[in-house]
């Protein structure tokens, strides 16, 4: 599959599908007409209906006999289970960081940390959508420094499924400097190869974003 994703002409319509849905650019129940997609990528219809199929697969379209394809898309239930899962693996992924982390990717780790700083203290105000962009690029880079491909591949696939809810976890100022202050701790504790310690302020630094979902009524639904 993940050759597939990467290397065929499928694959890259898949991606670029698939972003477009996780993206929030097409909403749930759209209808996914291959013709217009394959005219706005500039591909036949046969790399698209091999992308809907793969996606279909992925669970965020379903396909209806002699009618279309419509997005299904990321539901907030699914949005509280992907959270709750990642509140348990991320703290693994920081604990095999702290044992496996490469100088350079600790270099881009304090980087990254730096460049959320700065976007705080811009006089025009933060930006929540460079705040959640450098946001995904810390995890990105804690994903590969695990040294598993197995924890990255499908921590990174969680992380754009809720891509459209991470620009709001940080929309409030309050929210996203304490998000920022965690990530230091997390990488301090991956310097001092604290795998221990690494792993708890990690699966806190999860939980922290849970109690925001809980405000906007996530635990709520996925009681029902």
């Amino acid at each position: 599959m993940e050759g597939y994703q990467e290397h065929s002409l499928g694959g890259r319509v898949f991606q670029k599908i698939r972003e477009d849905i996780l993206s929030g650019k097409y909403k749930e129940n759209d209808e996914l007409r291959e013709n217009t997609i394959g005219n706005e990528l500039g591909v036949s219809r046969t790399p698209v209906r091999e992308a809907l199929r793969q996606l279909e697969l992925e669970g965020l379209v379903t396909i209806i006999p002699n009618r279309g394809a419509y997005v299904t898309g990321i539901s907030r239930r699914d949005i509280w289970d992907i959270y709750m899962i990642r509140s348990l693996l991320e703290g693994l992924c920081a604990r095999w960081a702290a044992e496996h982390i490469e100088e350079k990717q600790l270099y881009e780790l304090e980087e990254t940390i730096l460049l959320s700083e700065f976007q705080m203290k811009k006089e025009s105000g933060f930006s929540a959508e460079q705040i959640a962009m450098l946001d995904g690029r810390f995890h990105a880079i804690l994903y590969e420094a695990s040294g598993s491909r197995i924890l990255s591949h499908l921590l990174k696939d969680f992380h754009n499924y809720v891509q459209a809810v991470r620009k709001d976890s940080v929309a409030s100022e309050d929210r996203a400097r304490k998000s920022i202050r965690e990530h230091r701790q997390i990488l301090r504790a991956i310097r001092d190869r604290d795998e221990e310690l690494a792993e708890q302020l990690a699966n806190e630094h999860i939980m922290h974003v849970i109690q925001n979902l809980k405000k906007q009524g996530y635990e709520k639904e996925n009681c029902k």
